[in-house]
Formats: structure tokens, sequence, C-alpha cells
């Protein structure tokens, strides 16, 4: 049975799409059909990360009725596909938002979890994501302004009939053992599901249009990333994640990511 799941932040910048990158693809390390798409009609940043701001057909042209889902599909590292969204201004403008729900049943044929990266706000194009998932995750700075935007998307996630199944700390600086984490599960009223350190490992993992699960696999935030992969999944959680073994289609696959547009 297919689990959709939807990566939101009240405000950008929180690294909502780092997360979707790197969880699509922990999922598919583990053997698990995924894909993930760019929700973000206007402000479209998945495709860039990935090394994916050239492809022909977006979902910005699926929306538009020029072209069918499968049409967007991009496959990545260890089968991952992923279906970013334009860039361009004119493909923006000829988006029809009602043909979303379709698209969304067409993708739930072709993989077992399928993972939204939501735009920041409350807008039309970010209501959509938090009402078709069966779970919203927050995605959450240890500062003030990300908590409580956490918790507008909250409120609204709840009066619209989605359920939110917990909150990713990203970027965390570890003061000591629960330093800010119970406060922030205090205010928003739901559990952490993991917490990711700041790490400099992403920053250049991104730099190389990678995901830093497979940039820096041994890093802190690939671990922790690993772990939420494995929640998701059902997958008992290994303190020390074996190294996965990566053959010619992966490496290659991971070549077309770093590959400059």
């Amino acid at each position: 049975m297919i689990r959709a799941y939807t990566i939101a932040s009240g405000k950008g910048g929180t690294g909502k799409t780092t997360v979707t990158a790197n969880l699509g693809t922990a999922l598919a390390q583990h053997g698990r059909k995924t894909c993930i798409v760019d929700t973000d009609i206007g402000m479209a940043n998945l495709g860039l990360v990935l090394g994916l701001s050239d492809t022909p057909i977006t979902l910005h042209e699926v929306l538009a009725g020029e072209a069918a889902i499968k049409d967007a599909m991009y496959e990545g590292p260890y089968g991952l596909m992923v279906v970013p969204c334009g860039l361009s201004l004119q493909g923006f403008q000829n988006v029809n938002l009602e043909r979303f729900e379709d698209v969304m049943s067409d993708l739930t044929e072709r993989c077992d979890y399928l993972i939204f990266d939501a735009p920041a706000g409350i807008g039309t194009d970010g209501v959509i994501p938090l009402t078709v998932a069966d779970e919203v995750l927050l995605v959450v700075n240890p500062e003030i302004s990300s908590i409580v935007d956490a918790l507008k998307i909250k409120t609204l996630t709840e009066t619209i009939g989605g359920t939110i199944g917990g909150v990713i700390l990203n970027r965390a600086i570890f003061e000591g053992p629960g330093a800010y984490q119970e406060k922030i599960e205090r205010i928003l009223d739901m559990p952490i599901i993991d917490t990711v350190p700041e790490d400099q490992n992403v920053r250049r993992a991104a730099a190389a249009k990678t995901p830093v699960v497979i940039e820096s696999p041994g890093s802190e935030s690939s671990k922790a990333f690993r772990r939420i992969a494995a929640k998701l999944a059902g997958i008992p959680v290994q303190e020390e994640p074996h190294k996965v073994q990566e053959g010619f289609v992966e490496r290659f696959a991971r070549a077309l990511f770093r590959r400059k547009p």
C-alpha cells in the first residue's frame, strides 16, 4: 500500500527541499520504490538541488495538460524517481491546479512511497499537498520564527482535515541533551521524529547537486536522514547503518545528478 508524505514548513529556508531529496534517496537505498515531487509551482528548487534544472518536461507541463506525468519522471540513484517543477514564468502561468488530483492518482500507481516537497506559506498550491498526503512532516529550525510559522501550518493542516505525522528538527546545533527539543515539542504539541544536525557536508553536497546521503554517507546528517527513512519504511533502525553497496547504474546516475546544467 502506497504511503504519501508531504514535507512542509511555514517559512522558506528551513531545508525542506534538502530533507525531501535525502529522505527520498534514503528510502530508495532501503529498496523502496520511491518518487519525490516538487509541488512548489512558483518557486521550484528540487530540480536545482539534484542537477535537474534543464529537464525538458516538468510538472508545469503536466499541470498545463501538455504532457503525461510519466514523461516528467526522471530516474536518480538507486531507482529514485524525481518529478521536478519548472523554473519559467510562462510555465507557471499555464498551470491548472485542478489537474493536480489526477496527477497524484497516476503517481500512486507507480511507486510505494510518494514524497511531496511543499511550497512555504499557505497559498493555494501549498494547501493541496497538505490535503493529499497520508501525513505531513513539518521541517523546523531551532529558531522562534520557524517554530511559530510551523505552528501555523500545523493548524492549517488540521483545519483542512490533514494529518501531521511529526516534526523533523533540521540544522540543529546541539547544546546538551534536550536543550531545546522538548520546548519545541511542547510548543507544537507534536513529537520530534529525529534531529538533523547542522553539517557542512550538506552544503558541500548541495554544491555538488547530490544528496548528502550519497556524497557523505558517513556524516551525522546522512545518518539522521537514513534513520528517518527507516522509520517511515518500518525498518528497524540500526545504530550504525550498514554501508549501502553502489553498483555501476547507481554510480552512473550519481554522475548525472552531479552534471552541470
